[in-house]
């Protein structure tokens, strides 16, 4: 009996230093915490249904044991190899049916992106965002915060960031330089052959940007305006935004918020290695890859990482978010949805994939990319009107393109993953 009183005051002061902590916390169900994959912890389980979601919650051996059995069950019947071959032929058609039906009104806007991916932003504009932040914040504390590593994993971007994108660097035709590197090549007869190439250059949208994103798969937009609602106050930005639906770009279009003066959307099949990007290789900042990959078939993926790898600067990021191996949108598929392993298709004809942390790790790793951060975020999803609790698993995943001199080519990269 000591010992469960121990654990229980051990419980509450820990919810009770996180309250006291730095991190913001949520005041409505429907925000998102200030710190990644969220704040708000489930220490007292007859208290469930007081909010919508739960953050960082651990699985029992059983409730992993049960997860497994469901996938495993809804596996059993695969699809027919001659209806495989349409999903996957007329991929483009489906989804473009999903947007003709539900709009821009299925997704909501992903205004949290900001809290989970800080690099989206150019440094200066980050800084102007924290101190944003922090005036807004009406406590503060010294007191040590033992969830402090939920700190540093925010900072572990911004870390890398600053590595590469400090105040003594600046770009050069795409690549990042210290200040007396960028001055010894504009200096000597290669430089100026380099800046003559440069002028050379086709216009293209966005050109005159100093800092560029690209979304891949921007859907309705539902990415892409919270960003551009930033960005149009951020001088030298540009958003590229793309999705092979036609249906889709359009909406993205004619939204009122749309303006070709930063943003430029087009329509774009990631697959077709042989489709041109409307700008170069190796100009962009951030690639944006949120919930797209797992539409994706499997045999498909590589290749569309090494080729969005291309597209990066050195040093450049590349932000991951998609669903994990047994969330319960997997689990709740019935049988005769599944393509192939952990791979499915449902009702309206649109796929999905459902990853490991080591999948992700070794396709970035293949197509040369270093890791910042690769986490499985699990939560409880709770319906309160319906006592109803869900498993939610994805995983988020930061991984950048090294510098010049450690550069790594997709071919030559077979190293796996470590804990492998």
């Amino acid at each position: 009996m000591g010992s469960l009183n121990k654990m229980n005051f051990i419980i509450r002061l820990s919810a009770l230093c996180l309250r006291k902590s730095k991190m913001q916390q949520r005041h409505q169900s429907s925000r998102r915490p200030a710190v990644p994959l969220g704040s708000r912890i489930l220490t007292d389980p007859s208290k469930v249904f007081e909010h919508n979601m739960w953050d960082h919650m651990q699985w029992s051996q059983e409730e992993e044991e049960n997860a497994k059995e469901k996938a495993a069950e809804n596996s059993l019947v695969k699809v027919q190899w001659e209806d495989q071959d349409i999903y996957e032929r007329e991929a483009s058609k489906y989804w473009n049916e999903f947007y003709k039906t539900h709009k821009n009104n299925f997704f909501k806007d992903r205004n949290w992106l900001f809290l989970e991916f800080p690099e989206i932003l150019p440094e200066k504009r980050r800084e102007e965002l924290k101190t944003e932040e922090r005036s807004s914040e009406h406590t503060k504390t010294n007191s040590t915060n033992v969830f402090s590593h939920k700190n540093e994993m925010f900072e572990e971007g911004e870390k890398y960031w600053e590595k590469n994108y400090g105040g003594g660097s600046t770009s050069v035709q795409g690549y990042v330089y210290n200040k007396n590197q960028a001055k010894s090549l504009t200096d000597d007869s290669q430089g100026k052959n380099c800046g003559e190439e440069l002028d050379r250059l086709e216009s293209f949208p966005g050109s005159d940007a100093t800092y560029r994103i690209l979304e891949v798969g921007c859907g309705a937009g539902n990415s892409v305006f919270p960003i551009l609602k930033v960005l149009c106050n951020t001088p030298g930005t540009f958003l590229y935004c793309c999705d092979f639906a036609s249906g889709a770009v359009e909406l993205v279009k004619s939204h009122s918020s749309y303006n070709s003066a930063w943003c430029s959307a087009f329509v774009h099949d990631v697959c077709d290695d042989a489709l041109p990007y409307p700008f170069p290789d190796e100009i962009l900042d951030v690639i944006l890859l949120v919930f797209v990959l797992s539409t994706i078939h499997p045999d498909r993926m590589q290749g569309v990482v090494n080729r969005l790898a291309k597209l990066l600067k050195p040093g450049g990021m590349l932000l991951f978010r998609d669903y994990g191996r047994y969330d319960r949108a997997q689990l709740r598929f019935k049988k005769g949805h599944c393509l192939s392993e952990n791979f499915y298709v449902r009702g309206d004809g649109t796929r999905v994939y459902f990853f490991t942390k080591d999948e992700v790790w070794n396709m970035f790793n293949l197509a040369g990319l270093t890791e910042v951060q690769n986490l499985v975020d699990r939560r409880l999803q709770v319906n309160r009107k319906k006592k109803v609790k869900m498993q939610r698993v994805w995983i988020q995943s930061k991984f950048q393109k090294p510098l010049l001199l450690s550069l790594n080519k997709p071919e030559e990269t077979t190293e796996r993953h470590p804990y492998r």
